[in-house]
């Protein structure tokens, strides 16, 4: 079994980015496919068959009296051969702007000064190899989102577990489950853009192949309350998905596969605490195209939403959709990266991000991922 399982060390970069003073490894400021049904069945169920219809084309009936939308009815048939590089690169972000006033809602600090998205450092898998790219099917189309892989404590050194956010997976108060829910680590790995992009070969966009969600579990708060704008459900706005490796490969697990997994800290301090903050994910929405990866590194402050929820973290960050999802890093006692929150929202403005601080609600949905394949 193939596995580039390697030291730590090669987050050098990422640690370098959220150090105070990093400067190592940033760069300058600027810068539908067919196919048949295979393998996953309901709640899960590696082996079992799709459902009648849904490999010729059932799956883009989204009827809300058939949409599945309660917790346990999360469904993802694997269909091979659907997310061909031309389909992926069709991959628009459905997030919506959040715009607003909510100085009223709680606490929340003063709005951050906008800092320019920085290239992150190609090759991906070398500097960022936790990051990928979440694909998925909404009722409009092709979508994206950011992810990270994270570890796993029912299987330490082999987890294939993945952290983004609850919208990425689940449309919320109204909506159901998204479709056809995929993982691709080190997305588009040497950073192609423009004329490089034309004729690209999966191999180049996919490294380490197509990584599909057979579980997936968001937050009650995000299933009852989230919405698409206003901010609405976004102090719950985290999932986690299980994947499970491409057909036919020899990779061992997801985490060995690109060689690590981040921690996540569910008891990380306030963001008045937090000398400095780092994010990553593939911006979308103009002026970016969601083929490159990017980063931002901040001092967080904090977002109310609402006076009785917790307050989100913020920071100054030109990124745009299509980065929802994307793992909030500090550094732990040991100097080593720990996830403590995703890309939830952000203003039309593109000035700030903002993302749910992770307490119990958050272990809890956790957890139960990894106890279900423990």
């Amino acid at each position: 079994m193939r596995s580039r399982h390697r030291p730590v060390m090669l987050m050098a970069c990422m640690l370098a980015l959220l150090a105070i003073s990093a400067t190592a490894c940033s760069a300058p400021a600027g810068s539908a496919g067919s196919g048949s049904a295979v393998g996953v069945g309901p709640a899960g169920a590696a082996g079992a068959d799709a459902p009648e219809g849904w490999r010729e084309g059932g799956w883009r009936d989204w009827d809300a009296a058939d949409w599945a939308r309660e917790a346990a009815a999360f469904f993802n048939p694997v269909i091979e051969g659907l997310w061909i590089p031309g389909r992926m690169l069709q991959g628009t972000s459905a997030d919506q702007p959040v715009d607003g006033e909510f100085e009223d809602a709680g606490v929340s600090d003063p709005e951050p000064a906008p800092v320019p998205a920085q290239p992150a450092p190609v090759s991906y898998r070398d500097n960022a190899p936790m990051v990928g790219k979440l694909f998925f099917d909404t009722p409009e189309g092709p979508s994206v989102c950011s992810a990270t892989v994270v570890t796993d404590p029912a299987n330490p050194g082999a987890s294939n577990l993945v952290w983004t956010a609850g919208h990425c997976v689940h449309a919320g108060a109204k909506g159901g489950w998204l479709r056809n829910i995929v993982f691709v680590p080190s997305y588009n790995d040497k950073g192609l853009e423009g004329a490089a992009l034309a004729g690209v070969r999966k191999s180049q966009l996919a490294p380490f192949g197509i990584w599909w969600a057979d579980w997936a579990q968001t937050s009650p708060q995000w299933i009852s309350e989230g919405t698409p704008s206003g901010g609405s459900g976004s102090p719950f706005d985290f999932a986690v998905l299980h994947v499970k490796k491409p057909a036919g490969s020899d990779f061992a697990s997801l985490e060995e596969t690109v060689g690590g997994a981040s921690r996540v800290m569910f008891d990380a301090p306030p963001a008045t605490k937090i000398a400095g903050m780092g994010i990553w994910g593939y911006p979308a929405a103009e002026p970016f195209d969601g083929e490159r990866m990017f980063t931002c590194r901040g001092r967080p402050g904090r977002l109310s939403v609402r006076d009785d929820q917790p307050a989100l973290y913020r920071i100054g960050c030109t990124m745009t959709g299509g980065s929802s999802g994307g793992g909030w890093f500090i550094e732990d006692a040991k100097g080593l990266p720990a996830l403590v929150s995703n890309t939830s929202i952000g203003p039309s403005a593109q000035t700030w991000l903002a993302g749910p601080h992770l307490g119990a609600g958050a272990k809890a949905v956790y957890e139960a991922v990894s106890d279900k394949f423990a």
